[in-house]
């Protein structure tokens, strides 16, 4: 598993491109993967064919471990999938299946009842097993209590803790024997003989507290598993918001100019068209080069300034927040920041962005002003110092000049972090955007 983004852990197997016995050469994709960020392409890093498939699709598995193999046709592979934990050929998890049953059958020949319903001594099996007659399923070979536990993925032990499933009742059907995903949902499914607790139920008597239905019902709720996006977005601001000392300044700003202008851009053409964040971003861009000691980055024995603005835009998409990069913005003009950040978002929902698109920024912008939403604080995206919390334009009564006139008006909440940005440093970062928005036309120097 290869690490597909700088920030990238572990990785889920989405698709297989590639079968086993596949020919394949350096740089052919082979499979998709899932990382933080996006669903990126998988490339094989040799000639060869592809001999073993060791994670399952739909398994998640960490960078570094081992989840393919690809050698010579004659190639001597057992060491390699022995060691990953499965990996082999159908026919030797057919053989493998074939010693499990064997083994089964042995164990329940001299060990009629003593594994699955613990008695006295003195009391015979039969009385304790009052169905041993009736003909049960085939079960999983009996497990001691120091043996090791059964090979199983990440994903399958996860959803068999969640569903109250024991993984040493179910036989894996994945490579080597291997407890995958659909074993789970296959013992779920099964129905349960429990009569003695059925009972109760079927007769209208009034349940105990030990068969008392719960509260909440299989059907009245969906489980979804994380995905790697949401389960970066849930570490990272785990690591923002408790460890960072952080303060917020919030501004309001008249945004009267900076509408007129849109509509004057608007009316030129589609060529022209640009959007009140591009502008605001782009202002965001200028103020920070001129306050360089906003653009930077906390990196525990030292503070990064930078000279350049690599500006982070978040974008909400259907799996979670994704930051892409509009780099350099401090030197690109309006249309080519209107451009860059439609298509980047474009991207971002489709999860087709590569690693250097959302990687690197210096500072971040959010917006919400679309939503209706007036003012809100953003969580900063360590190791970033700030980010800017852009809430909804609102017409307003404004006093001026003896009397009430109609003006736009716009909140913007900064997130400092205050290791690095004390209180006067990120009001003049405010002070400078406040100028640059009500008067426009200083953009253009």
């Amino acid at each position: 598993m290869e690490a597909l983004s700088p920030t990238m852990e572990e990785g889920r197997l989405v698709k297989w491109l590639r079968k086993e016995g596949d020919a394949v050469k350096n740089g052919e994709t082979i499979a998709e993967v899932e990382t933080d960020k996006a669903i990126m392409e998988l490339v094989a890093r040799g000639d060869g064919v592809l001999r073993a498939r060791l994670v399952q699709e739909d398994t998640t598995a960490p960078v570094g471990a081992l989840i393919g193999v690809i050698g010579t046709a004659d190639e001597d592979i057992s060491s390699l999938t022995q060691g990953a934990g499965g990996g082999a050929p159908a026919q030797r998890e057919s053989s493998a299946a074939a010693q499990q049953e064997s083994s089964a059958a042995s164990e329940a020949t001299t060990q009629p009842a003593s594994n699955t319903q613990p008695a006295a001594t003195t009391q015979p099996a039969t009385t304790t097993q009052p169905t041993a007659t009736t003909p049960t399923p085939p079960a999983a070979p009996p497990k001691s209590e120091i043996s090791e536990p059964p090979r199983s993925s990440p994903l399958a032990r996860r959803l068999a803790h969640e569903r109250g499933i024991a993984l040493d009742q179910i036989t894996g059907s994945g490579p080597g024997g291997r407890i995958i995903k659909r074993d789970i949902e296959a013992a779920e499914a099964r129905p349960a003989a429990q009569p003695t607790q059925a009972a109760p139920v079927s007769t209208g008597m009034k349940p105990t507290a030990a068969t008392a239905p719960a509260m909440v019902i299989e059907g009245d709720y969906k489980d979804v598993a994380l995905t790697q996006m949401r389960k970066t977005i849930a570490r990272r601001l785990s690591e923002s918001i408790g460890p960072i000392p952080t303060f917020y300044l919030t501004a309001e700003i008249d945004m009267t100019n900076v509408s007129e202008l849109r509509e004057q851009m608007v009316a030129q053409g589609d060529q022209f068209k640009v959007s009140v964040n591009d502008i605001v971003m782009k202002a965001v861009a200028i103020a920070l080069s001129r306050h360089p000691e906003c653009n930077a980055h906390w990196l525990g024995d030292h503070i990064r300034y930078f000279s350049r603005v690599h500006l982070g835009m978040a974008v909400a998409t259907d799996d979670g927040l994704i930051v892409p990069v509009i780099t350099d913005a401090h030197t690109k003009g309006l249309g080519q920041i209107g451009r860059e950040a439609r298509e980047l978002a474009k991207r971002a929902r489709e999860r087709k962005l590569a690693p250097n698109e959302y990687s690197g920024s210096t500072f971040s912008v959010s917006n919400l002003g679309m939503f209706g939403i007036d003012q809100f604080t953003a969580i900063i995206n360590p190791p970033e110092v700030g980010i800017l919390a852009i809430g909804g334009m609102e017409t307003k009564p404004v006093f001026i000049d003896g009397g009430f006139v109609p003006r736009k008006r716009m909140r913007v909440t900064m997130s400092c972090d205050h290791r690095v940005i004390d209180g006067a440093v990120g009001a003049r970062f405010l002070q400078t955007l406040r100028q640059l928005l009500e008067s426009p036309m200083m953009m253009i120097f």
